[in-house]
């Protein structure tokens, strides 16, 4: 295993478990379409036949630039992070400290990258609410609102919470993340320029309503 050089960049990671009571499941049970709606109008009905992701995520503050770039083999769970000085292999069934330090990272990268079909894999581990008529926090366009929350065990940011705007086709355009569930914004931005790789509906650029912040993707490839 190669070290990898520190990654000083997180703008947020969520993956987390807990125990659903049974007011959760019946919550789940009612809404579950919506989860479904959101994840299968971004192509989930594809995922299954993905062998290989490679993407490049990248953010721009101001004059400042950082990238990472990620190499995920979803069936057998085989991850390769790579920077401009290092390179690590490793795989989620054997990590150890620097695997799993690093791992937080790609966890925060697949999220973005992959939000609406999180809606789906994380459906047993979150509660969530749909509103058919809300104002987007940038567009101030009304939209549909669903917001989720995270459990407040396990994962790398437990409790957090995210609230996705959408139209009647379900594609996301705009999402504020909450850190801790917080009634405060921690983070809005857009979901854009949106590309279509073997079936899988991949928004690659993230934009603040103000300031010279952009959050994108490139080098996407899908196998």
């Amino acid at each position: 295993m190669k070290r990898i050089i520190p990654l000083a960049i997180v703008v947020f990671i969520t993956t987390t478990s807990f125990v659903l009571t049974k007011k959760t499941v019946t919550s789940l049970t009612q809404e579950e379409s919506i989860l479904e709606k959101v994840a299968n109008a971004h192509g989930l009905q594809n995922w299954s036949a993905v062998e290989e992701i490679k993407f490049t995520f990248n953010v721009d503050r101001d004059t400042s630039h950082f990238e990472r770039t990620w190499i995920w083999k979803p069936k057998t769970n085989d991850i390769t992070a790579i920077t401009a000085d290092e390179t690590l292999e490793y795989n989620w069934a054997d990590m150890d400290s620097v695997a799993y330090k690093t791992n937080g990272g790609f966890i925060n990268d697949k999220y973005w990258l992959l939000a609406p079909f999180q809606l789906k894999w994380d459906a047993k581990n979150i509660t969530h609410e749909h509103m058919l008529l809300e104002e987007a926090p940038i567009s101030k366009v009304a939209m549909q609102k669903l917001t989720i929350v995270y459990g407040s065990e396990g994962g790398y940011t437990p409790g957090d919470a995210y609230d996705f705007y959408f139209g009647d086709d379900f594609i996301i355009k705009e999402w504020v993340y909450r850190k801790a569930n917080q009634k405060e914004p921690s983070m809005i931005t857009t979901f854009e320029d949106y590309k279509d790789t073997k079936g899988l509906k991949i928004a690659q650029m993230h934009k603040m309503g103000e300031g010279n912040f952009k959050l994108y993707f490139t080098g996407v490839e899908v196998k």
